[in-house]
């Protein structure tokens, strides 16, 4: 399936691969994602706190099966399992600094899944925003364009490297220089609902939604700065439960999978 909403500049990224959904124009045959991983994949949801290299590990072999596919993957992780810039937890902190404590936390995210995934085989870059050249690599677009298509796999950490901007939409900014066809918005849920899943079991589950719907509904998808960018330039978001075993697998070979949000 191609998607049919109007092309941007995808320099480095080939033509669509894989299988397509009957009868959805916004659900794209992918060749090159990019997915959002939040804090929340990085910990044990016990403790609610830190990094589980068991949850790690987990995260890195579901995305290793969907790399052996041939698809090129890119990953914007969050750092809220060890410190939110806007929290509770930064009460009384410079609002710009804990915005960089925050970036700070992505790194250590980052690092810990290219650790977990290079166990698993798979060659990895860590790509930030803030420079720490012992680390990781600064972010260089052309360069992480060149790892794409070599076949590793590109971790972006630090945000956008400014305060005030979440790592959603730093997910927006970096899939739209790296010519992803969509991002694909890992959560605990099965997708986008009315009301909060968990609080309402009767809640419903959207299965396609305009940018528009998402704005004016409120609805926690990702923040209005990231909504937005992705309307302006036509790309595609898929939110979807990373936690149950196989679905990003079954999500990029086109099956019916989490909540589209597109031009319909």
């Amino acid at each position: 399936m191609k998607v049919t909403e109007p092309s941007r500049d995808t320099e480095g990224a080939g033509a669509p691969a894989g299988g397509e959904a009957a009868g959805d124009p916004c659900r794209p045959a992918f060749k090159r994602v990019l997915v959002k991983l939040s804090g929340e994949a990085f910990m044990d949801s016990r403790i609610g706190y830190g990094i589980d290299t068991a949850t790690v590990r987990s995260v890195a072999e579901e995305l290793v099966e969907v790399h052996a596919l041939g698809i090129q993957l890119a990953l914007v992780v969050g750092g809220g399992n060890i410190f939110r810039g806007g929290s509770e937890s930064a009460r009384g902190i410079d609002r710009a600094t804990a915005d960089y404590m925050g970036m700070l936390a992505t790194v250590m995210n980052a690092l810990a899944l290219s650790d977990a995934l290079e166990k698993e085989g798979v060659f990895t870059r860590v790509q930030t925003a803030i420079t720490m050249q012992e680390v990781a690599e600064p972010h260089i677009r052309r360069r992480a364009l060149r790892h794409l298509e070599k076949g590793r796999m590109v971790i972006f950490a630090g945000g956008t490297g400014n305060p005030y901007f979440s790592t959603d939409t730093a997910a927006a900014l970096r899939a739209l220089e790296i010519g992803a066809d969509a991002i694909l918005k890992a959560t605990k849920v099965e997708g986008v609902y009315d009301r909060d899943p968990v609080k309402h079991p009767d809640a419903t589950m959207f299965s396609t939604l305009t940018y528009l719907d998402v704005l004016n509904r409120e609805l926690e998808v990702m923040d209005a700065t990231a909504i937005s960018l992705c309307m302006d330039n036509s790309l595609p978001i898929v939110v979807f439960n990373l936690f149950k075993r196989g679905n990003l697998r079954r999500l990029l070979l086109g099956e019916d999978v989490g909540t589209v949000v597109c031009y319909k």
